[in-house]
């Protein structure tokens, strides 16, 4: 079964975004480069992980002997990105995802990879090429992968506000707590 890589070595874009209103939101992490656009579901702690691992990756190489890499400590103005979404088609909803980083181009790397039917024994491709298996590889320069980190950030404290009793959101038509029992 090929793999069909979406690839984008240098992007032009590479953000999270929403589409619906909080508690019904949808999260996509995409990715354009040129004419090229690709659009992934993400859950919202999927794109909380993300943004939390891609600036530890930072930090750790800031931490490096005079930051041979000149990783920024902040998101570069010119990098902020707070447009929306461009036109969604989703190609996957993302399962597994892998964060790493390449020194030869000083890039971080991420890898996204559909969640697949573990019941799925039917391995023969369909006549439309239906079985072909997909993934997402991007690598993102440094500040671009700052500038990701700190708008996916935003757009994931961005939801219902939290109930102070009891923790949980509070929805848009109200909200009844349930106090945990002493």
């Amino acid at each position: 079964m090929p793999t069909r890589v979406h690839e984008f070595a240098w992007p032009d874009r590479v953000v999270v975004g929403t589409i619906g209103l909080p508690g019904a939101r949808t999260f996509y992490l995409q990715v354009r480069a040129g004419t090229q656009i690709v659009s992934i579901a993400l859950e919202k702690q999927q794109s909380a992980l993300l943004a939390e691992k891609i600036e530890e990756i930072l930090d750790q190489l800031i931490a490096v002997e005079g930051n041979p890499f000149s990783v920024p400590t902040g998101t570069p103005i010119e990098l902020v990105d707070n447009d929306q979404l461009d036109a969604v088609q989703e190609q996957f909803r993302a399962g597994a995802m892998s964060l790493g980083w390449d020194p030869t181009t000083a890039q971080v790397v991420l890898e996204a990879y559909p969640i697949t039917d573990v019941d799925d024994d039917d391995e023969s491709p369909d006549e439309d090429g239906a079985n072909e298996t997909e993934m997402l590889l991007v690598r993102m320069p440094v500040g671009t992968a700052r500038a990701f980190a700190k708008r996916t950030r935003e757009v994931v404290g961005a939801g219902r506000p939290t109930c102070p009793l009891c923790g949980y959101p509070i929805d848009a038509d109200g909200h009844i707590c349930t106090l945990p029992e002493a």
